[in-house]
């Protein structure tokens, strides 16, 4: 990270349990440098034990990222980099509206049979993650599944789970694979106004659909991240939190430029 980086993420670290004495000591090694050795095995990928000897030791890092996935830390840090975007975008912290989205990404071997599936229409044989993303396309939730199971099943536990954690979002946009009995579900049970966007029919060439693109270009921020290309966990848990984790990256990048620009 950048010193502007450092300084965007710094305070939303959770604070050591020593100094708030509650016990234990000191940590050995910076948490800038932990923060770093998260964030490079996110963006490049690598095997834990191939981290660069310039990191702390694998296991150490392992220890932090799994602590703060467990406690809720990266996505609590998550979620107050994107109130400050939206805020410092003119908009107010908390959405209103919503779009939805599932992508397919191959499984590695360390994905086990009972969460691996075979998405047919992709041709893709591992696990899909689900999406929901404001309407600047900053990262609301997400839900991952096997590749098999269709996009209106899992769309009932990500909206559930959007509703409940953000209570002021009444409207939510999909594409026609949402369309059906989840409308009629989401509006009895949710109070929730699940829009479907439909590519016409007489379409032969590309063309930017209305709301849609803005849940694709989030989907292409998360790809960029080599952790993310491919499913390598174990749990779908740690796989949510590498997603959350590439939005972080994303994040203070851009809340980096805002603040040391001129």
């Amino acid at each position: 990270m950048t010193e502007a980086e450092w300084a965007v993420c710094e305070p939303l670290l959770p604070a050591p349990a020593w100094l708030a004495g509650r016990g234990g000591r000191p940590a050995s090694y910076c948490m800038r440098d932990v923060v770093d050795a998260i964030r490079y095995l996110t963006h490049n990928g690598p095997v834990w034990r191939a981290l660069p000897c310039d990191f702390p030791p694998a296991w150490t890092v392992y220890y932090w990222a799994d602590k703060w996935q467990a406690d809720g830390s990266t996505e609590q840090m998550h979620d107050d980099l994107r109130e400050r975007i939206r805020l410092a975008a003119g908009r107010k912290a908390p959405p209103t509206a919503a779009v939805i989205d599932s992508q397919s990404v191959k499984g590695s071997e360390m994905i086990a049979r009972t969460r691996r599936g075979y998405d047919a229409g992709k041709k893709i044989n591992g696990t899909k993650r689900h999406i929901a993303v404001d309407t600047i396309g900053l990262l609301l939730t997400v839900l991952v599944t096997a590749a098999s199971v269709q996009d209106r099943d899992a769309a009932r536990p990500l909206l559930w789970n959007l509703r409940r954690a953000f209570p002021s979002i009444k409207l939510a946009w999909a594409d026609g694979g949402y369309a059906g009995k989840l409308v009629t579900w989401a509006k009895t049970s949710l109070k929730l106004t699940l829009e479907i966007v439909k590519r016409p029919d007489d379409l032969h060439a590309f063309k930017v659909l209305p709301r849609r693109w803005v849940v694709e270009r989030t989907l292409a921020w998360i790809t960029r991240h080599r952790r993310t290309v491919r499913d390598y966990e174990r749990l779908p848990a740690h796989h949510e939190t590498y997603v959350y984790w590439s939005m972080i990256i994303v994040m203070t990048r851009r809340l980096a430029r805002q603040t040391s620009a001129p």
